[in-house]
């Protein structure tokens, strides 16, 4: 058929749409607006217990300069191709051995280090050493040069968290590596972390950053600091009743960006959270998607129907619109460090939740 023919059946009409790369609206409007969110990722529960094991093979059997990053992608089983831990983030298990240096490179995408076990290891972000410690939480902002080192004497190992999935659909990665392996210190060590980490007391002397006025200007956030909040909070204190918290969260509290209050970057949010003994939270969801790691503790979520128990330093996920609700057994607490993709959905209107 010529392109000034007309189609004179349904099925003509048809192939000749498809040769013109035009598909028919009404035998697809069902899917592309559907009633409500379908997530394609699963809830699921990545054991640290068995995971460890294999990370410690790795790094044995594999070197950092072979692997650039020796990393245990968390892969949620329905989103493999490309791999992602939810529809928009990734979590990850990395490893770096007693002098290693995992050498410095860029990219678009945001990402965060939460320290799960070792000391020793230095992080080096666009000049700043950040030391790190169990319980830490460290940022790399978008495009900002970072490096690993080791100088202590035990394996590190940390959960990573990147924006890369959003970032990738987004069609908008870049990816860049330094001409040497670390870079040269620029900064004290750990100078933003000491400079904004006293409660609501900022430097005069500094400015936002007029290019990303949404990153942090704190690469670190020490667990010393963190724990003394959440104690404070759960304690009570000069014979307070301790908050109340979270009917779905307990305590919950997000790190946040000492410039803006908001979240430490612009796709991600981070918080920490702990659950007293005995909790069970009131069921709830949300269009955001949330990757859970576990601090300290045990218990159960309840996603939709799908039972996730976990314990110390397992990551769980909870996708987007997934009804689910926390458990946590009478015998101790739980502390549960979590990130999410709220800040995108709130950013473009489309974050929505509803208690059930």
């Amino acid at each position: 058929m010529t392109s000034t023919d007309a189609p004179t059946t349904d099925e003509s009409a048809y192939a000749a749409m498809a040769e013109l790369s035009a598909a028919p609206l009404w035998r697809q409007y069902g899917d592309l607006m559907p009633g409500q969110p379908v997530a394609r990722a699963r809830p699921h529960v990545w054991p640290y217990r068995s995971l460890r094991p294999v990370a410690m093979h790795f790094s044995e059997a594999l070197s950092v300069a072979e692997a650039e990053r020796r990393v245990l992608m968390l892969v949620n089983p329905a989103l493999t191709d490309p791999p992602a831990t939810v529809n928009t983030l990734f979590a990850g298990i990395q490893i770096v051995m007693p002098g290693e240096v995992a050498r410095t490179h860029r990219h678009s995408a945001s990402a965060f280090r939460f320290i799960i076990e070792g000391e020793g290891a230095v992080t080096t972000v666009n000049g700043e050493r950040l030391h790190m410690h169990p319980g830490d939480l460290l940022l790399t902002p978008g495009w900002h040069w970072h490096d690993h080192t080791h100088e202590g004497e035990s394996p590190v190992m940390w959960l990573d968290g990147l924006d890369y999935p959003l970032v990738n659909k987004l069609n908008a990665g870049f990816f860049e590596i330094f001409d040497r392996p670390s870079q040269p210190p620029s900064r004290p060590d750990d100078l933003s972390s000491r400079q904004f980490r006293h409660g609501r007391l900022n430097p005069t002397w500094l400015n936002p950053n007029a290019e990303q006025p949404k990153v942090s200007p704190v690469g670190g956030y020490p667990w010393s600091e963190t724990e003394r909040a959440l104690a404070a909070i759960t304690e009570g204190s000069a014979g307070a009743d301790a908050a109340p918290g979270s009917a779905a969260e307990g305590i919950l509290l997000e790190y946040t960006n000492p410039w803006t209050g908001g979240p430490v970057l612009p796709t991600i949010s981070c918080r920490i959270g702990r659950l007293p003994a005995g909790f069970r939270g009131l069921p709830r969801r949300h269009t955001a998607s949330t990757i859970y790691h576990v601090v300290a503790g045990s218990g159960s979520t309840v996603v939709g129907d799908t039972r996730l128990d976990w314990s110390e330093h397992d990551v769980f996920c909870v996708p987007g619109w997934a009804r689910y609700h926390h458990e946590v057994p009478r015998d101790g607490d739980a502390t549960l460090f979590s990130y999410t993709d709220e800040p995108v959905l709130r950013s473009l209107g489309l974050y929505r939740d509803e208690w059930l």
